[in-house]
């Protein structure tokens, strides 16, 4: 034969068998040199500093030619 449930799986079991594959927000946190939000543990986007060090240099908005 198969594998053939006896009884009907309810929405609620179902959904808890299923919780934990949801996807969640990322943590946000303030930078600590200029108190733009960005992810924790990765380089702000805005002024390219992580844990006080200058890693990226930031992109500036207008190009000058």
């Amino acid at each position: 034969m198969g594998a053939v449930p006896k009884t009907k799986v309810s929405r609620h079991r179902r959904g808890n068998r299923r919780q934990h594959q949801r996807i969640d927000m990322p943590t946000l946190v303030p930078c600590t040199r200029c108190g733009q939000l960005m992810r924790a543990h990765y380089v702000c986007k805005s002024c390219g500093y992580y844990r006080g060090r200058l890693v990226v240099e930031p992109k500036s908005e207008a190009r000058e030619e």
